[in-house]
């Protein structure tokens, strides 16, 4: 199959892409539209977290789509009221609105802490976020999160979020005025490097934000979903927030997100919230027949293991070639290189022949893993043999 360079030159131009199109997938493997296989530790960016095409996921949308695609926002459905119940009776939450990205859900929070603090703190509206976060795209979340250049990007900014450093609880104390209504952060920075907030941290964050009358928002968008071994990150630290986003992985590749909130600070009034396609009951039966996927006896204790084993192989590897750890959660984590060699990585990861390898640097000395959660061990072994033989041929 040859590319369509008319199609291709439609599209707009916003990232460099590699000249390859993939055109099917199966579990941890994608294929090319030469014929060439790719083992997979991106999945979309830990979106894909029972990997491609799972039978689950085909099955659901093959069901749901027979029946009701799109009866409007407006009305209930029944794969949207499922998934509802089974996200608050796992989690702290009593309330969820669903909508189509993790940028949207955050979008969603931040209107919901503000509005809050309209009704209940004299019309504060201050969110303190943390440096190297990221929440999103819109104007709203790019404005929240501390990735380097983007206070000036599309400037103006969106008001209103202080930054603070992650793991330094002083940071946060020292931010807080009579116009901050909340704090919000993600308990693994993913795009950062894949950096942990500490049990020690999120528990302080938590005692800080009660004795100040602030909400504790978690952004869950990358770390939720069983994503870190626990069905939600937070879960880690024993915490209850007050608000929780998910996206990414509560879909599996369809587009999908969760705004949750304790009842206590469901504030929106008719009209406040809203949008033409959430709650959609094609995406949310593929959400619940993940839920269930993850949520079966067992599937959560092998993330753990598979989490393990990727941890000890990659702590391996960087012994082996002098490097500086690894880090993360389950089966989001980082390899700490000694040196920019990154983007090289990549490439020569994906160029490999006869099979290719997909891995993400979002650092010049990072490579991030986020393979599907139901990985097998051979995969992570096949994953690590390959990448020593990698970096051997980079280093040359």
């Amino acid at each position: 199959m040859s590319i369509d360079r008319a199609g291709l030159n439609a599209l707009m131009e916003i990232t460099s892409r590699p000249e390859l199109v993939f055109v099917r997938g199966q579990g941890s493997w994608l294929e090319d539209h030469a014929g060439k296989r790719y083992l997979d530790f991106i999945q979309g960016w830990a979106v894909n977290c029972l990997g491609h095409n799972h039978p689950a996921m085909i099955d659901a949308l093959a069901r749901q789509s027979q029946l009701l695609i799109n009866p409007s926002p407006a009305f209930y459905n029944q794969p949207a009221i499922e998934l509802a119940r089974r996200i608050v009776e796992s989690s702290c939450f009593d309330r969820v609105f669903f909508a189509n990205s993790g940028a949207e859900a955050n979008e969603g929070a931040i209107k919901l802490a503000r509005k809050w603090g309209q009704l209940h703190r004299k019309g504060a509206y201050k969110i303190i976020t943390f440096d190297h976060s990221f929440h999103g795209r819109t104007l709203a979340t790019m404005s929240a999160s501390g990735k380097a250049g983007w206070d000036r990007k599309f400037a103006p900014q969106v008001d209103g979020f202080p930054k603070a450093e992650l793991n330094d609880l002083d940071s946060v104390r020292t931010l807080i005025d009579d116009q901050t209504v909340a704090v919000m952060l993600e308990p693994v920075q993913g795009e950062a490097g894949v950096i942990p907030a500490t049990r020690e941290f999120l528990q302080g964050l938590r005692e800080l934000t009660r004795e100040r009358g602030l909400l504790l928002i978690v952004d869950e968008v990358q770390s939720g979903m069983g994503r870190t071994g626990r069905m939600y990150a937070y879960q880690h630290a024993g915490i209850e927030p007050d608000i929780m986003t998910l996206g990414k992985g509560i879909g599996g590749g369809v587009p999908l997100s969760a705004l949750c909130a304790r009842e206590a600070v469901c504030c929106f009034e008719h009209g406040d919230q809203g949008g033409t396609y959430n709650g959609n009951p094609l995406m949310t039966a593929v959400g619940v027949a993940i839920f269930d996927t993850l949520a079966a006896p067992g599937f959560l204790d092998e993330v753990n293991a598979r989490g393990r084993q990727l941890s000890a192989g990659l702590e391996k590897l960087s012994a082996k070639w002098g490097m500086q750890g690894e880090r993360g959660q389950g089966l989001l984590r980082a390899l700490v290189m000694d040196r920019d060699d990154g983007p090289a990585l990549v490439q020569a990861a994906r160029d490999r022949a006869p099979e290719g390898l997909l891995l993400n640097a979002p650092r010049g000395n990072l490579l991030r893993f986020m393979p599907a959660l139901n990985v097998t061990a051979d995969e992570i072994d096949t994953m690590l043999a390959w990448l020593d033989e990698l970096i051997t041929d980079v280093r040359k």
